[in-house]
């Protein structure tokens, strides 16, 4: 079993999430630390990261707290809420994305991060 955690710091926001067994997840963490500059579109902030995946059981509409991977970005994405292509609440991606982990606790609070913003996303080990 895939039991790990990591830590996301943008400006004052530190949170945790559980990763996912599943390959996406797996190489995400072999990468780590990661450090980039995020943009946001709609409730999501993304950023291009060191690692190439194919889709894995990939989906359009995800969870409020998943984290996903975009393949075309190399990207590392965070869903908090609705995005500008979402039909009514529900949280869609511009395209599928493999869903690799789940914020822990309440990820609304990436609502108050600006795009340019620094990210690091480092092991909780």
């Amino acid at each position: 079993m895939f039991d790990k955690k990591i830590i996301i710091t943008v400006n004052d926001v530190k949170m945790s999430a559980d990763l996912n067994d599943n390959k996406t997840a797996q190489n995400i963490w072999a990468a780590l630390p990661i450090e980039g500059r995020v943009n946001t579109w709609g409730d999501e902030i993304y950023f291009s990261i060191p690692v190439n995946a194919e889709l894995e059981n990939a989906k359009d509409v995800v969870s409020e707290g998943d984290l996903g991977y975009w393949p075309p970005g190399s990207a590392f994405c965070i869903f908090f809420g609705t995005t500008p292509v979402s039909r009514g609440n529900e949280i869609r991606a511009a395209s599928p994305v493999n869903v690799f982990g789940k914020i822990i606790g309440d990820p609304k609070v990436f609502k108050k991060v600006s795009s340019g913003a620094k990210i690091i996303i480092e092991k909780d080990e």
